[in-house]
């Protein structure tokens, strides 16, 4: 019985050699089959990402599937190409965080005061499965910038140093930010339960 799925995977392998060779030799069907077969793996996980910037996704989709297909001469087959192509969709989600919150201003108009005690329960409302739909909606009345950094802080479980790394922001400018985008997060949260 394993001959079975041993054969299997050594025809699912030459049939990935074979497209890939197809693709890098210019051929159109076997693009489009790339294509297909790489939006089958990303799209779920983009999407994910890009939450409540549904809106977004396609662009995002567009610029990995692209980044994609011009490094794919540069594939070793180190990694399987599904895994591949998901490093790249998460380095593309990752610069799409970065270019917007180093293109965005940070507000100054928060007071900071409650900074502490906002983050145990922003951690609670997202982490809670009940409740992801408010958290959708909440986050996507959020000024663009706030929801983007609580995306990359929660979503993505990066920490303050790298987000400030990846912006070329100061750590305390990236903890300033969190603490207000958590408390008008809070705010709109509170609103929309009264």
């Amino acid at each position: 019985m394993s001959a079975v799925p041993e054969s299997a995977a050594g025809t699912e392998l030459r049939d990935e050699q074979s497209l890939l060779q197809a693709v890098l030799a210019r051929e159109r069907k076997a693009t489009a089959q790339f294509v297909d077969l790489c939006t089958d793996w990303i799209y779920g996980f983009v999407r994910r990402r890009l939450m409540p910037r549904s809106e977004l996704v396609e662009d995002v989709m567009q610029e990995i599937l692209f980044a994609a297909w011009q490094a794919l001469p540069n594939f070793r087959e180190e990694a399987s190409l599904r895994s591949w192509v998901l490093g790249i969709a998460r380095h593309k989600v990752d610069d799409y965080y970065r270019r917007r919150i180093c293109e965005t201003d940070l507000p100054e108009d928060e007071d900071e005061s409650e900074e502490l005690a906002v983050v145990p329960m922003f951690e609670q409302q997202l982490d809670s499965a009940a409740q992801q739909d408010q958290v959708q909606e909440t986050l996507a009345e959020l000024p663009d910038i706030y929801s983007l950094a609580l995306m990359w802080r929660y979503r993505d479980e990066k920490s303050v140093r790298e987000m400030a790394e990846l912006t070329g922001k100061t750590e305390k400018a990236m903890e300033r930010l969190l603490a207000r985008a958590r408390q008008s997060f809070r705010r709109r949260w509170n609103d929309a339960r009264r």
